[in-house]
Order: structure tokens, then C-alpha cells, then sequence
């Protein structure tokens, strides 16, 4: 019986774990994510997201459900980044100049 509730507790948190979280359309600078994720999770998703299509990062916009809507920004346009409320923007850490 203990070997029985063990293992119904070791796979419940295993599929905790387990979230899908994926990009349903990306058009020009925005991006329609869809998600069961924690919001922070889905935060970092679109952040980097944007960051590996050199965008400094991503700007929430919406949510509706499991979609979230982001603007991904440039540094020339001067806009602020505005995380998922409750959640933050990780700073890019970038190489000092001797």
C-alpha cells in the first residue's frame, strides 16, 4: 500500500512538470504564445524568444486563457518592457569593456 501511494505521489509531481508551451503565430515584432505554464515560465519563454530574434525583449499584451499576446521590442524604439503581472523580466547581463 505505501509502494502504491508513493508512486501515485512521485508521477503526480511528474506531471507537474510537464507543460506544453508554444508559439502559435510570431508576425513581424508580435508573438501569440499558448501556454499552461506558470506565468513566469511563459515570461522567460517569450523573453528569450524574442531576444534569440534580436529584439532586446518581450512586452506583455494580453491574456485570454492560455494565450498570452507579446510585443517584442527593439532598443531604438525607447518602449519599457512590461512583464506579465506578478512575474519580472530577467536583465541580460552583457560583457563589460576593459
Amino acid at each position: 500500500m505505501k509502494k502504491i501511494l508513493l508512486l501515485t505521489a512521485i508521477s503526480g509531481l511528474m506531471l507537474t512538470g510537464c507543460y506544453s508551451t508554444q508559439i502559435n503565430m510570431s508576425m513581424g515584432n508580435m508573438r501569440l504564445i499558448t501556454s499552461s505554464a506558470d506565468p513566469q515560465d511563459v515570461m522567460d519563454f517569450a523573453t528569450k524568444t524574442c531576444r534569440n530574434d534580436f529584439y532586446e525583449g518581450a512586452s506583455f499584451l494580453s491574456k485570454a486563457g492560455k494565450e498570452y499576446r507579446f510585443k517584442c521590442v527593439k532598443v531604438e524604439e525607447n518602449e519599457v518592457l512590461i512583464p506579465i503581472p506578478g512575474t519580472t523580466i530577467t536583465p541580460v547581463t552583457k560583457a563589460q569593456a576593459k
